[in-house]
């Protein structure tokens, strides 16, 4: 049986962020993956955007390392020749009734030591945006938009560089714990066993479902998983816009957002829709939806101009209705294995947050 020190099953862009600081700082490590490429769902199926960190609860995972991971990811793209544009977000009131909710997400970003946001009456907001209807808006500076695909092949880049290998094309079946180490059963063309010190589940969407064969591993530390399916909409025209609109947040999500990707192309998106099994096909007549939400901050959307795109699945570990979880990343302190961390809900901002997530996990082996 083949011996290795580190295994990450997953090669998303948090699997690639792990193994890549793993093997960087000198270790022996292998990424293991299902899928015959790298990326191919949650991590290419998102907005692209880099966040800031303004809605996250203070001292939350999710707050600390996306604030660390926005600053990280702008300096390793610099570094690495990744695309990106700092282009900024504005978050729109569009009647007064928003106003307070505005003004607690500008005192949550402060709490989250967000870079400062600029407050924008009405007649700024239309100086930057003419076609945007806004009674006052958020300036996030900070917010940007990234090449996702050119971020994971630099981080594959950097992990080989460094040593590191992936398998692709190789579902772990299984896992059995034992006094010296995890013995991982891989199935594939080729199926073969390897035992390994240290292994780190960042499987996404399935990481609840391997997490369940981990044999030895206590059924209380897995929870329940839960698909939260966003479809989006791209507009077939260009659009009049140069920074990412969002509304206030809803249930679920951030509301249907304006997002441009670097050749300037628009898209709305995500919706929230509880699902149960996971499926990537979108429904046109979801964009019926779409027309009254988006119109209410820019009213001059014209008809018959959004097309469906594609979609992405949440990751969730709590219901429709309840509030969303944090980040969940457990260690042996957690649930008692020696060797073994689980990451689950790695949901957005997990790319903006991947490098600090990867520092985050580091520090817990």
């Amino acid at each position: 049986m083949d011996k290795i020190d580190y295994v990450v099953i997953g090669a998303g862009v948090v699997g690639l962020a792990i193994a890549r600081k793993l093997a960087v700082i000198g270790n022996d490590v292998i990424i293991i993956e299902k899928e015959t490429a790298i990326g191919t769902e949650t991590s290419s199926r998102n907005s692209e955007v880099i966040h800031a960190g303004i809605y996250y609860s203070t001292n939350s995972l999710k707050a600390k390392l996306c604030v660390q991971g926005n600053q990280l990811l702008y300096e390793y793209c610099e570094q690495h020749n990744v695309d990106f544009k700092r282009c900024g977000k504005l978050i729109v009131a569009t009647n007064n009734n928003q106003i307070k909710e505005l003004q607690a997400l500008q005192r949550q970003a402060s709490a989250n030591n967000v870079p400062p946001l600029t407050w924008l009456d009405k007649d700024q907001v239309t100086a930057l945006e003419p076609e945007l209807n806004a009674t006052c808006a958020l300036l996030s500076p900070s917010t940007g938009i990234i090449d996702s695909h050119g971020y994971m092949l630099a981080l594959q880049g950097d992990l080989e560089a460094n040593g590191g290998m992936i398998a692709l094309n190789s579902p772990v079946q299984s896992a059995k714990l034992t006094a010296e180490g995890i013995i991982l059963t891989i199935a594939g063309d080729e199926p073969f066993q390897l035992l390994a010190k240290k292994v780190i589940n960042c499987a996404g969407l399935y990481a609840t479902q391997l997490a369940q064969n981990f044999a030895g591993l206590p059924k209380q530390y897995i929870p329940k998983e839960y698909y939260a399916k966003g479809s989006y909409f791209s507009l077939a025209k260009r659009a009049p816009f140069s920074h990412l609109i969002y509304p206030v947040p809803e249930a679920g999500g951030l509301g249907v957002h304006l997002t441009l990707d670097l050749a300037g192309q628009a898209r709305f998106g995500p919706d929230v829709e509880w699902i149960t099994e996971l499926d990537y096909s979108v429904d046109q007549q979801r964009c019926n939806k779409f027309y009254a939400a988006i119109r209410n901050y820019w009213p001059n959307l014209p008809d018959d101009t959004l097309q469906a795109a594609y979609s992405g699945i949440r990751p969730k570990i709590t219901p429709q209705g309840a509030t969303a979880a944090d980040f969940r990343i457990d260690s042996s302190t957690t649930h008692g294995v020696n060797g073994l961390i689980n990451l689950f809900a790695i949901e957005s901002p997990g790319l903006t947050a991947s490098l600090a997530i990867a520092d985050y996990v580091v520090t817990l082996l």
